[in-house]
């Protein structure tokens, strides 16, 4: 019999890292302002952590002032506290960005939702089309937000 290695594993999470929901997403604490956002990007796993960088990155350059926040474990963006227009989520094969007033906006964002207003995209290891993100997020904050 071999012996047994105390090497730790490589899926083993540190003891202060946020506990990860199915899918991966990271369960992090509800909380308002910047560094809320950054440790549930810091939490992502493996390559949707790159994708949580560039998709804060793009929506702090096209809304200066952005309002951020974590609830129900994921980021939203808003003009104001509480009045939210886009929100991402992790998913095990995807980061699902919603746009909540995403049928207003031109074109679609592609996937549908079971709210009448939001649209989906979501975006694969493969990456994602940075333009027109910037431009949906452009749209979005521009329309009513979601009371949230």
């Amino acid at each position: 019999m071999a012996p047994k290695s105390d090497a730790p594993k490589s899926d083993a999470r540190k003891p202060d890292a946020p506990r990860r929901l199915s899918g991966g997403n990271p369960q992090i604490a509800k909380g308002y302002g910047d560094a809320s956002v950054q440790a549930y990007i810091d939490a992502m796993p493996d390559w949707t952590r790159d994708v949580g960088r560039r998709l804060d990155r793009l929506i702090t350059a096209e809304v200066p002032g952005v309002c951020k926040a974590v609830k129900w474990n994921s980021p939203l963006y808003g003009l104001e506290k509480d009045v939210w227009f886009l929100s991402f989520h992790v998913f095990a094969k995807y980061v699902k960005v919603a746009f909540f007033r995403g049928r207003s906006l031109t074109p679609m964002p592609p996937v549908a939702s079971k709210s009448q207003d939001t649209r989906y995209l979501h975006i694969h290891d493969g990456g994602f089309d940075e333009a027109q993100v910037a431009d949906w997020v452009r749209q979005a904050c521009r329309l009513p937000g979601e009371k949230m």
